[in-house]
């Protein structure tokens, strides 16, 4: 357990050092739970908003774009139930003063079960190889069965609190189980309590004509409000999708583990309308491809798993997380939900305007069914940088840290690097970058060894390097440096653009996620 927290440290320190993620307003002192992206995070975040983006309305005809506003008729938020029911369950210590999510407190109490039989298991594999089977280590070990039932039985309970909506039940669990205030130490807990996560503004020029409104808690919400809109406008025929990309907010008392849980943060979402009937059908459909579209990053398809949820919302008939191996475990990043009719009818009903799609083939007017993904743009973020996150051991007692980014997302494509500060070098250098950088974020550097100018590359997860030598002057020719491999190879100048486009090029990581 303390390696993941140092490995989690070293990455959250990594993010500061390189330009990556600082926290908010910091030189006063920082604010909670609100970070802000740096001159190579606001690109990599940019490179896996394009991903997504283009996954969706380039590789898919009906699928469309909106950018719907943040602010929006409160009775929106009304209509969509979040002025009544977007609550979560908060217990706190009295000896520490610290709140914290009781459902949260359970979920990590669960998660230290699966530690403990991973743990016997990872013993058991050392003692007997090859010979190991873990499936039948587990239904025979009395130590590991032990834990397999205790954490089933607690699985249980919990999911029926949830479902019932049952706080006492909650706080129950949470004396049951023994578990104790990370910073006090003590299980002096309070009742558990809803506390609604919408902050809330007000809108007008007085104090007499004033309005009060939300900052909205998703996006969603306005692609719903816009359905007739897109729908006549576009000509778009059931089944069809509307994506958005956009800021939310929500006053998460429990906001940690850096920019997993934060109070603003984006997400990319899309809705995709469906005819009644054969939601489940493309319920099926969304959730394959779109774990395929985090496959296809390379960062190791044993890091990805599906949650199916033990309780369903209010509006859905089926939901599922994709979840990614962050350094604290696996958390959701993604996920999918089959959400009935039950958005529009309920727009439909508080705005008195039909939400209804004619159906040209079946002669009749209906409400579609959605099916929703929806993906923390933060969360994604976080998960390709622990993803390609290596501190390395190299020959002769040296070390680098390396960030091994998908290169169609590093912040970077390239670096120029003359070798020296002189003989002309820089000039052919800069002439380099200047044909690259209509195509490619390139760097130039000339500061250093060239050794450390790699170094600092392999931090920021620069997949090239090009190195202007002395012989670059006599033959057009330079050195490419390989990030992973830190193998060498002399090319030609003309033949740098190419090997670049090749590499870095989105169109790889679409193909193979849209191979079988």
């Amino acid at each position: 357990m303390a390696s993941q927290e140092d490995a989690f440290k070293a990455l959250v320190s990594h993010c500061k050092e390189y330009g990556f993620v600082f926290p908010s307003s910091e030189i006063y002192g920082g604010l909670a739970a609100v970070y802000d992206y740096g001159q190579n995070g606001v690109e990599l975040k940019n490179n896996i908003k394009k991903y997504w983006w283009d996954s969706m309305t380039l590789l898919h005809q009906n699928i469309v774009g909106i950018d719907a506003a943040i602010f929006m008729e409160p009775t929106t938020w009304k209509a969509s139930g979040h002025v009544d029911a977007f609550n979560d369950p908060l217990i706190d210590n009295r000896d520490s003063k610290k709140r914290y999510r009781a459902d949260v407190l359970i979920e990590d109490q669960l998660a230290k079960y699966d530690d403990k039989i991973n743990k016997e298991c990872e013993k058991a594999a050392k003692k007997f190889g090859d010979a190991f089977d873990k499936e039948q280590f587990i239904s025979t070990n009395a130590r590991v069965k032990e834990y397999a039932e205790k954490r089933d039985a607690l699985h249980e309970r919990f999911a029926k609190a949830l479902n019932d909506n049952n706080l006492d039940e909650l706080k129950q669990i949470i004396l049951d189980e023994e578990i104790v205030c990370p910073i006090s130490g003590t299980r002096n807990w309070t009742d558990v309590k809803q506390f609604n996560l919408m902050f809330k503004t007000q809108i007008g020029a007085s104090a007499d004509n004033t309005m009060d409104i939300y900052l909205r808690p998703e996006t969603c919400q306005g692609i719903f409000t816009n359905f007739l809109n897109v729908q006549k406008t576009g000509r778009m025929k059931i089944p069809f999708g509307i994506a958005q990309i956009g800021k939310a907010f929500r006053n998460e008392i429990v906001a940690r583990q850096f920019i997993f849980r934060m109070r603003e943060f984006e997400q990319m979402e899309m809705q995709f309308f469906c005819k009644p009937g054969t939601e489940m059908e493309w319920f099926k459909h969304w959730k394959n491809f779109r774990l395929k579209w985090h496959k296809a990053l390379g960062l190791g398809d044993q890091k990805y798993r599906y949650h199916d949820h033990d309780k369903l919302a209010h509006y859905a008939n089926a939901a599922t997380d994709i979840e990614f191996e962050m350094p604290f475990g696996f958390k959701e990043v993604e996920g999918i939900h089959s959400r009935t009719n039950w958005d529009l009818s309920r727009h439909g009903q508080f705005s008195g305007k039909k939400l209804e799609y004619f159906d040209p083939e079946e002669n009749k007017s209906y409400i579609p069914y959605v099916i929703e993904t929806s993906i923390g743009v933060d969360r994604m973020f976080l998960s390709v940088l622990a993803g390609s996150y290596k501190e390395e051991q190299l020959e002769g007692g040296d070390k680098r840290v390396v960030l091994n980014l998908p290169p169609a997302l590093a912040p970077i494509k390239c670096a120029v690097l003359p070798l020296l500060k002189k003989d002309g070098l820089p000039e052919k250098a800069q002439a380099i970058m200047n044909e690259l950088k209509f195509d490619f974020r390139c760097a130039y550097e000339e500061k250093d060894t060239i050794g450390k100018r790699y170094r600092r590359q392999d931090a920021i997860g620069t997949p090239f390097c090009i190195t202007v030598d002395h012989q670059t002057l006599e033959d057009n020719t330079v050195t490419v440096r390989y990030r992973d491999t830190m193998a060498q190879e002399r090319i030609s100048v003309d033949a740098i653009h190419s090997k670049i486009s090749e590499a870095v090029s989105m169109r790889n990581l679409y193909k193979k996620m849209m191979q079988d």
